[in-house]
């Protein structure tokens, strides 16, 4: 009787889901995203700071948010990554301002209806985003934050630039329930939204291709690897359980998220709710490229990146499930952070990944598509470090604003337009 109800329940969840993807839906099937019927294949950009410019509130600004999406629709990028809110009180000098998620189960409204507006715009221009729900790093509060709610102390002062000692603190999440706990209650809270402009529920909105667990998970420590496998178990059989239309992701960076062990990134994305896998490639931060010497040691980043991609995709055949390059950034040709410097070596290093991604899409291939960091568009910078009333350019509040920024007036724009509008 058991096996009947159960086969029963999932004729129902095959025919729901089916229902989802014709009406708009990203889907997977066999390495594939699918879309109206149609393998779908991608470049995009991450634009963490959609529902915060969306709203009208401190750092809203929606006359912007619409040039913005009107100018990438017309760049054919019509994927967007973005963090569902920052966690925590706001005044920290690392982290987004303004928070979401104040206190526990307390949130703010305006940010809210930030998103609300920014998921209603999205889905006019027939844009998709992937929505990512925690962090591991301190600029938005995340794996920190939740550590200090439930009386674990809080992030050093110093944040990452005090390596040893950051990463010391945020391993303690791995094995943290109250953490877990507060963070799955955050799951809950989100996935059961409607909006207030569309009207629809939040887990029956096209606008939204996947809901991710976090922007880099780790596990911080070879010993909290049990513990970091069997938390993102639990949030994933969460979410899937509150929506069955979307797909489901990790976020996590390949072999430098998983403590440089190729069978961990293997496991955790084996998770029959996981729907696709991810990696980030970051030639600046692994020492791949001299900062001094961009366009020089570019070949070398070349290399390293095409390996990267290469293992990490053999790995997507094996599961069957698509690969995203989700996150890539690249300096400015003498490391400046202004637009007078140049993007030669950039735009070189962005066009290999384009490649990748266009020649997968011939093929029918496992890499579906990419989400460059990040978009700066019509912002500029103000200060080498953000402060409140600052334009939001892609960098977040504790990195060089300007840093792996891609402004209107680059001349990458030329290389996306060219690349995404041949992925149509």
């Amino acid at each position: 009787m058991k096996k009947i109800i159960l086969s029963i329940l999932s004729m129902i969840f095959i025919s729901f889901s089916g229902e989802a993807s014709a009406k708009g839906f990203v889907s997977q099937k066999n390495g594939q995203f699918f879309l109206h019927g149609k393998p779908y294949y991608y470049i995009g950009t991450n634009y963490w700071y959609g529902a915060i410019l969306g709203s009208k509130g401190q750092g809203g600004n929606r006359q912007q948010l619409l040039r913005d999406l009107d100018f990438m629709k017309s760049q054919g990028i019509t994927n967007l990554r973005v963090l569902v809110g920052a966690d925590g009180p706001d005044g920290q000098d690392v982290k987004v301002r303004p928070s979401l998620q104040t206190a526990p189960g307390v949130y703010n409204d305006t940010i809210l209806d930030g998103l609300d507006f920014f998921l209603s715009e999205l889905g006019k221009r027939r844009m998709h985003a992937v929505l990512f729900l925690n962090n591991s790093w301190e600029w938005s509060g995340g794996y920190g934050q939740y550590l200090s709610w439930s009386g674990k102390g809080d992030v050093p002062k110093e944040g990452v630039r005090d390596w040893p000692k950051f990463v010391k603190h945020v391993a303690q999440y791995a094995d943290c329930e109250p953490c877990h706990e507060l963070f799955f209650n955050h799951v809950k809270y989100i996935l059961s939204r409607t909006n207030r402009y569309t009207k629809k529920k939040y887990v029956n909105d096209p606008a939204i291709m996947s809901w991710q667990v976090g922007n880099e998970p780790r596990a911080f420590s070879n010993e909290a690897k049990p513990h970091f496998i069997a938390w993102l178990k639990k949030a994933t059989a969460l979410i899937r359980t509150l929506d069955p239309n979307h797909l489901i992701s990790l976020g996590n960076e390949g072999l430098y998220g998983c403590e440089m062990d190729m069978n961990l990134f293997e496991q955790i994305h084996s998770d029959p709710n996981v729907s696709y896998l991810t990696i980030h490639i970051w030639p600046k931060n692994w020492s791949w490229i001299d900062s001094k010497n961009v366009v020089g040691t570019l070949d070398s980043a070349l290399v390293k990146t095409n390996d990267y991609i290469q293992k990490h995709s053999l790995i997507a055949q094996k599961l069957k499930k698509p690969i995203v390059v989700e996150e890539f950034g690249y300096p400015r040709d003498h490391h400046k952070y202004t637009l007078d410097d140049t993007t030669i070596a950039r735009d070189r290093y962005y066009e290999n990944i384009f490649q990748h991604v266009a020649q997968s899409a011939q093929s029918g291939g496992v890499l579906a598509g990419c989400n460059f960091w990040a978009w700066g568009g019509f912002s500029r910078p103000a200060h080498t470090y953000w402060q409140p009333g600052d334009d939001y350019v892609g960098d977040p509040a504790q990195e060089e604003q300007g840093l792996n920024s891609v402004f209107d007036t680059d001349t990458t724009m030329k290389l996306i337009k060219k690349y995404s509008v041949g992925l149509r």
